[in-house]
């Protein structure tokens, strides 16, 4: 009898305590107020999760891909830069695998892509890979020089370099349409008070003259508040610089002082070494890049750089080549000829 009373009380102390629980998650205005109980909440938690996600990817490839002393090489490309028989992205790696102690630079080379084609392209060549976020601007397409979209692609990418730099990395800046002949750290400097060591269009003879048109097509920088003041006053110019592309806004600023007013040295790279189709190399014995810049069109940048390795063969295949001027010789028709359509 003792043992029917006592299991009696527990299924009533088991009924009661349920009853509770019951109250405690229907009927209690409070506790449903707990976001973990609360669509809302749960898709706040997870948009929040993805942000930091994102932001967080972005910090790991960084790691993944720079050089012991935080510095590495930076590309971007978009569909239009991979797609076709001989696209230009496969021109731009190419001359790693042709130049001289250029091959294991692609270890520390990150292409950052503005759209899916692209992103699973990079992915494919197994090279380090990082999608930007473009705020739904469509970025898929050539972007014609100085076209709008062309406009904002170079305005977006300085903002994204300019995160870079405020998580501490330094880094080599390339189009993709610049040929890596040889090892370009070989011939920069690395002197630690110079902030940045950045391309020319045409060189004065001058390698601290600040009237030296400079590219933002090729240049190192290296990562302190001074480097980080600039870009955050560059791109603040964005918007008061209607239809002007992001280098023109920086060659403005230069003209008015802004590398003294920040304290920033600046070294500006000699064409010999740093060539481009707007003033080419006198050597090719010592040239490093070459950029096809003074150009309009992927179509004709490629036609026109393949002219560039084809010479570049010629000259590293005889021990007997002695026409290092050859790089004056090629005319570069395409380039020319795009500005005319």
């Amino acid at each position: 009898m003792h043992n029917l009373k006592e299991h009696g009380v527990q299924i009533v102390v088991s009924c009661l305590l349920f009853m509770g629980f019951l109250y405690v998650i229907f009927l209690n205005p409070g506790f449903r107020s707990i976001p973990m109980f609360r669509g809302q909440g749960c898709s706040y938690l997870s948009k929040t999760s993805s942000e930091r996600e994102h932001v967080d990817l972005l910090g790991g490839v960084l790691a993944e891909t720079a050089m012991e002393n935080r510095t590495l090489i930076i590309a971007m490309v978009n569909k239009a830069y991979v797609e076709g028989d001989k696209p230009m992205l496969d021109v731009f790696l190419n001359s790693f695998w042709l130049g001289e102690n250029t091959r294991d630079l692609v270890n520390h080379l990150l292409i950052v892509t503005v759209d899916r084609t692209s992103y699973e392209r990079c992915r494919f060549l197994r090279l380090h890979c990082y999608k930007l976020e473009t705020d739904g601007v469509n970025f898929n397409g050539e972007k014609l020089y100085m076209s709008a979209d062309f406009i904002k692609m170079m305005w977006r990418r300085t903002l994204f370099l300019g995160d870079v730099l405020r998580r501490g990395y330094n880094f080599i800046f390339t189009d993709t349409d610049v040929l890596w002949l040889r090892n370009p750290f070989e011939r920069l400097s690395s002197d630690e008070s110079t902030d940045i060591q950045i391309s020319t269009d045409n060189f004065n003879g001058y390698q601290w003259s600040e009237a030296n048109p400079i590219n933002t097509g090729f240049y190192i920088i290296r990562s302190n508040n001074k480097t980080i003041s600039l870009f955050d006053t560059w791109y603040g110019m964005k918007d008061n610089s209607t239809g002007q592309k992001e280098q023109d806004v920086l060659n403005h600023m230069v003209r008015e002082g802004v590398f003294r007013k920040l304290s920033l040295r600046v070294r500006f790279l000699d064409t010999t070494y740093f060539s481009g189709f707007c003033e080419d190399s006198r050597d090719i014995g010592a040239v490093t890049t070459v950029h096809a810049n003074c150009c309009k069109t992927i179509r004709a940048k490629i036609a026109d750089l393949k002219d560039v390795i084809r010479a570049w063969k010629r000259f590293r295949s005889s021990s007997t080549f002695n026409d290092t001027s050859i790089l004056r010789k090629l005319n570069h028709v395409a380039c020319r000829n795009s500005w005319k359509h």
